[in-house]
């Protein structure tokens, strides 16, 4: 028996799992209609509309579930589409027509700048995008629709049915409504209201950052580069970014970590970041074109686990932002290939049954096979940039060197090969590898 399969036995009680009165009343799978399907998904963000496509396209009946009345609506983010998230776009069958493309990161600091085009590996292609997410996330909401998710707006879900035995069987809306299904999926990003009804709240040393971001007119929207600065403020070690949408405007962020040393204004540090561009890029308060607004980042599969009692989270309630960058998109959608696969499989051995309960419980190993020592590499990281005199040590010795800083790129995107000829990739997955046993 593997090491994942005997953990898996112990956590849901012995060699045989549950006993098997606990799924015993549990709902079979059902026709679907406005109230009840083979799984319900929480959130019509990345991740929710993501998992929504893939369980339709394997036949799974499934509700979509949208707090806001109507699309498109805003979220706050950087807009940026890495080449790892490019790669599900097309697993999914996403059209990218009309986004703006990028061909790769220009990284900068007061002292220094450097600029490297996209990886190309086995998976992933060297093209990303940039897209204001409320034209992202209606693409992607419309493809789950088109797969045959039923999509379901202003629908505010406010907590948990929860039988006798502990286990999610639907849940209730603001408006009183009731949606059930033996299988619920949390993508309710950060807010997430299921999680910590069923037990499933943040770890009390979890580390997260907080982003802030506004749209400005600019001469650089036409750019084929992202822009990450470093460096910018005298009192905090931030970091900010210029990503170039290709339609007169440009989004420009700033953020932190929470392993940054002492207290921080966040709207002072974006203020500090908008002054200390050059000034041909045009940006400034006489170019802002919104409202500058901020969201926390949940990092680092940050919750004691993803699933529980039928309920698997994805994306941000999952706590399934990159450490090393924020990224959070590509992370979504990953994490939404892997839920769904495992509800696919359970749904194969008959949901209700102990066997259908190991493949969801599958979940959660697949995700931390797939990212906890990326991530866990991606903590020590944070905790040491977090220090502003390593942070200008790191700016002052590591910028100016070529070889370095393409290892360092491949790094925060995650995006070195694993097998092959590339050393870097080498070097990435050895070290996440050793990280992920700490």
């Amino acid at each position: 028996m593997s090491p994942a399969r005997r953990a898996a036995d112990e956590a849901l009680g012995g060699s045989d799992g549950l006993p098997e009165s606990q799924f015993a009343s549990a709902p079979a799978s059902a026709n679907i209609n406005a109230t009840s399907a083979d799984v319900i998904v929480v959130g019509a963000g990345p991740a929710g509309s993501a998992t929504a496509a893939f369980l339709a396209k394997a036949g799974v009946n499934v509700l979509l579930l949208e707090k806001a009345a109507s699309f498109p609506r805003d979220k706050t983010c950087g807009d940026g589409i890495t080449p790892r998230a490019v790669h599900m776009l097309h697993k999914l069958g996403v059209s990218t027509e009309g986004w703006h493309e990028t061909r790769g990161l220009r990284i900068k600091s007061t002292d220094a700048a450097c600029e490297f085009p996209w990886p190309l590996t086995w998976e992933t292609p060297e093209t990303g995008y940039c897209v204001r997410r409320e034209v992202f996330d209606e693409t992607l909401a419309r493809h789950a629709q088109a797969a045959g998710a039923q999509l379901v707006t202003n629908a505010a879900v406010t907590e948990p049915i929860i039988n006798e035995r502990g286990r999610i069987t639907g849940v209730r809306t603001r408006d009183g409504r009731e949606f059930s299904a033996p299988v619920v999926v949390s993508a309710e990003g950060v807010a997430s209201k299921l999680a910590p009804a069923m037990g499933l709240d943040r770890k009390p040393n979890a580390i997260s950052g907080v982003a802030m971001r506004a749209y400005y007119t600019s001469p650089k929207t036409d750019d084929d580069h992202i822009e990450l600065h470093l460096g910018f403020s005298g009192s905090a070690p931030g970091y900010g970014w210029v990503f170039p949408l290709g339609n007169g405007t440009v989004n420009v962020g700033a953020g932190l970590l929470s392993t940054a040393c002492g207290k921080t204004d966040y709207r002072h540090l974006f203020d500090e970041f908008v002054a200390s561009l050059p000034a041909e890029y045009g940006i400034n308060e006489s170019t802002r074109a919104s409202d500058i607004k901020g969201a926390m980042l949940p990092m680092a599969l940050d919750r004691p686990s993803v699933y529980r009692n039928g309920l698997l989270l994805v994306g941000d309630a999952a706590g399934c932002v990159n450490p090393f960058n924020g990224e959070g998109i590509d992370y979504a959608l990953e994490s939404a290939e892997l839920a769904a696969s495992a509800i696919v499989e359970a749904k194969a051995r008959s949901l209700g049954t102990i066997s259908a309960e190991r493949a969801l419980f599958g979940y959660r190993y697949a995700l931390n096979d797939s990212l906890r020592g990326y991530y866990r590499l991606g903590i020590i990281f944070a905790h040491l940039v977090g220090n502003p005199h390593v942070m200008r040590l790191c700016m002052k010795y590591g910028l100016p060197r070529p070889r370095l800083m393409r290892m360092v790129n491949k790094l925060l995107g995650n995006l070195g090969e694993r097998t092959g000829a590339d050393v870097d990739g080498r070097v990435i997955a050895a070290l996440s590898k050793f990280a992920g046993q700490l």
